[in-house]
């Protein structure tokens, strides 16, 4: 466990959310469209504000990154936005997924290097996966 905002909070995303404190964000993978029909993204339309039709960045408290549009290479500069989100949102708490490795079909040594610069900023928590 580890402490953010005098609150304290898991060192890893957990497998299944589904009640977030008031400052907390789950952070899912979208499609550019903001169909959140299925996978992570289905939580956060059912049960964190996210926004049909928006597919990118804050929804309630929720946070779209696309990983329906093309390769690695594509999602990238989603997650560099996000990681800036971040940094520049320290009031909120961001629970990262396992972005793209469900429904878009990457697997988590894929995605994980990624979110490399987001392993040292404190309001960022990722999945285990993502650290090994």
């Amino acid at each position: 466990m580890r402490t953010y905002n005098n609150i304290s909070r898991p060192d890893h995303t957990p497998e299944n959310i589904s009640i977030l404190k008031d400052d907390e964000v789950f952070v899912f993978g979208s499609n550019l469209d903001g169909a959140h029909g299925g996978g992570a993204a289905r939580v956060a339309y059912n049960h964190f504000g996210a926004i049909w039709g928006q597919g990118v960045g804050l929804q309630g408290q929720s946070y779209g990154i696309p990983t329906m549009q093309g390769g690695v290479e594509t999602i990238k500069p989603y997650v560099d936005e996000f990681i800036a989100f971040a940094k520049s949102h320290p009031e909120l708490f961001f629970y990262i997924t396992r972005i793209g490795c469900g429904i878009a079909g990457f697997r988590d040594e894929e995605i994980a290097p990624l979110f490399k610069e987001a392993v040292e900023v404190e309001n960022i928590c990722l999945p285990e996966s993502f650290i090994r």
